[in-house]
């Protein structure tokens, strides 16, 4: 894939990118030293970052000061992993929103993220794709305050279609395979031609029936029941 730094769409991307985040703070991990300097220096992330670190131990502390709205990692770290990092993160900074960014397209590796209740995953090979990218996609979601499991990730968690959501009503599963999707109560609502607070009720008797504490819990045992 060739990469042209001064694309319109790439400088589209850009400029959305900041309206996403504007008055947000981020921190970056990431093992790779180049990656991590690259990373840092694209100008959404950069106008955002109140830390940047190449180890779990200088992420989980800067996440602990900060507080940031987001934190964006890779699973493998100059010293430690990705996915125990977001464990740790969410136990100190409640609020911060991970964004794992997988280099390994992998089930193992997918699956292990499920499981750490991460809020979005994006493969690697995704960035750089503009607005149909997942990279993209999974800022906009998790800006909303959504969960970002793209439909590829989904596949490569393998799981086989299970009976979990039988107790679901029809219109209850199309409201949660729209979650996976990352989008929004007002946007599930304008595809379904009803109001946000009738999507809002659906979400609340969504996990009240799966028996799960929030939208990202609930995503994932949609994923784990193979939608």
């Amino acid at each position: 894939m060739q990469f042209d730094p001064k694309s319109e769409q790439l400088q589209a991307v850009t400029q959305k990118s900041k309206s996403l985040w504007g008055g947000k703070t981020a921190v970056v991990a990431m093992g790779d030293l180049l990656t991590l300097a690259a990373f840092s220096l694209f100008p959404p992330i950069t106008n955002t970052l109140v830390g940047s670190c190449s180890t779990e131990r200088e992420a989980l502390a800067a996440c602990k000061d900060k507080q940031p709205d987001l934190l964006y990692v890779t699973e493998c770290l100059e010293q430690g992993y990705g996915i125990p990092l977001a464990v740790k993160v969410k136990a100190v900074s409640p609020n911060t929103r991970v964004l794992l960014l997988l280099h390994r397209e992998n089930q193992e590796v997918v699956r292990d993220a499920l499981d750490a209740h991460i809020d979005g995953i994006a493969f690697v090979s995704s960035i750089g794709q503009g607005f149909d990218g997942d990279f993209f996609k999974s800022l906009e979601a998790m800006a909303d305050g959504n969960t970002y499991y793209p439909k590829k990730v989904r596949e490569t968690a393998g799981f086989k279609k299970g009976l979990i959501l039988n107790e679901l009503s029809s219109r209850e599963t199309e409201v949660l395979e729209a979650l996976c999707q990352g989008m929004s109560n007002k946007e599930i609502a304008e595809v379904m031609v009803v109001s946000t607070e009738t999507i809002k009720s659906h979400v609340s008797t969504i996990i009240s029936k799966l028996g799960v504490k929030d939208r990202t819990q609930a995503v994932i045992a949609c994923i784990r029941a193979g939608i």
